[in-house]
């Protein structure tokens, strides 16, 4: 008997996700929940086992596919064959060859290119301007498809960025009194501490509903060798900086391992970027869509004040707080920031 693997739905409103790396190859013999896959989703990877023991007779997506939930992935036992399609009342015929508007057939002739030879992107196959152009410019350089968190970081950001009305307010801070081995995890104090005193940056945009967030769950960027992640420190409210501190380094170990469970990667209200010494002056972060606000730290080094009429060195540094302008007002994220850096002056 042949058991076929169809995506499941993997929650959290997820309705596809990119073959990341099959973890067997056709005619492998596997047991009953050894791992088959792993599928990549906007949240996080996922391995999916198998669901009985057997050969392993059809891989039929290949890695680096996205594919919609109930795709057909593998068949495990049987004779290999591919499963027959279920008959359909009323079949769609196959696209013809060279498909395309006047229009397009047009630039195809003015640039000399064969539309037979032609694939298409559009509907049913058919041919787009863009493929044609692409067909007739000259292919320069290295190329390599776009996957991976990779790929998940490009559709999120084009999604904020498309979505997201955007504005970045700049101001220095003087993070002498800062132990800066725990600079993010005393900005996250600071941060949520801040946020219960203005919670329209602790919010999401639903429709035309702004609805204001109780928790403070803060995300924390992490770059990693496969791209920038963002796992949440829970409760940052009510946590001390040491004990934040242990958990921003616990998550950023798990993220660079590749070892974050779902569940760490959901749910952030807000997030705080720092890039260390790669920081630069200041950032203008993109807002972690749903959320509505981001905040950034910029270098921290020696630079000159004026304190008491007299120039000294301290150690500064610039926050920038980028927010959603459909929900936070200029000022009000700028009194919001001014908050932040009061925290962390007088610590």
């Amino acid at each position: 008997m042949a058991y076929e693997l169809k995506l499941p739905d993997l929650g959290e409103g997820l309705t596809e996700g990119e073959i990341s790396r099959w973890l067997v190859t056709e005619g492998q013999e596997v047991a009953e929940d050894d791992p088959l896959v792993e599928i990549q989703t906007d949240k996080t990877t996922v391995e999916i086992p198998s669901p009985a023991a057997g050969k392993v007779s059809q891989i039929l997506v290949e890695e680096g596919a996205v594919v919609p939930v109930g795709t057909l992935l593998v068949v495990i036992g049987g004779d290999g064959a591919q499963p027959a399609p279920k008959p359909s009342s009323s079949p769609e015929p196959p696209p013809s060859k060279g498909r395309a508007t006047p229009l397009v057939r047009k630039i195809a002739q003015e640039l000399g290119v064969d539309l037979d030879t032609v694939t298409g992107s559009g509907p049913q196959g058919r041919i787009t301007e863009e493929d044609v152009r692409a067909v007739a410019s000259p292919r320069e350089g290295r190329r390599e498809q776009l996957r991976g968190v990779r790929r998940l970081i490009a559709d999120h950001m084009t999604r904020a960025h498309r979505e997201v009305p955007a504005v970045t307010w700049v101001e220095e801070c003087d993070f002498s009194n800062v132990d800066l081995r725990q600079l993010v995890a005393t900005v996250l104090k600071a941060s949520a501490e801040s946020l219960q005193e203005f919670p329209e940056l602790n919010a999401r945009l639903e429709g035309q509903e702004i609805v204001y967030l109780d928790r403070y769950d803060l995300g924390v960027a992490v770059q990693t060798e496969g791209g920038l992640v963002v796992p949440v420190v829970r409760d940052c409210n009510s946590r001390s900086v040491d004990e934040l501190q242990q958990e921003v380094e616990r998550l950023a170990e798990a993220a660079r391992s590749g070892s974050l469970q779902p569940e760490e990667l959901r749910g952030s209200t807000f997030t705080v970027t720092s890039a260390g010494k790669l920081a630069g002056l200041f950032q203008t972060p993109i807002v972690n869509h749903p959320e509505v606000a981001i905040l950034s730290i910029g270098r921290v080094a020696e630079r000159p004040v004026v304190r008491d009429g007299s120039v000294a060195t301290a150690a500064v540094g610039y926050i920038s707080v980028t927010f959603d302008h459909r929900v936070v007002d200029g000022a009000r994220a700028a009194e919001f920031g001014l908050d932040v850096i009061r925290r962390l002056e007088a610590k």
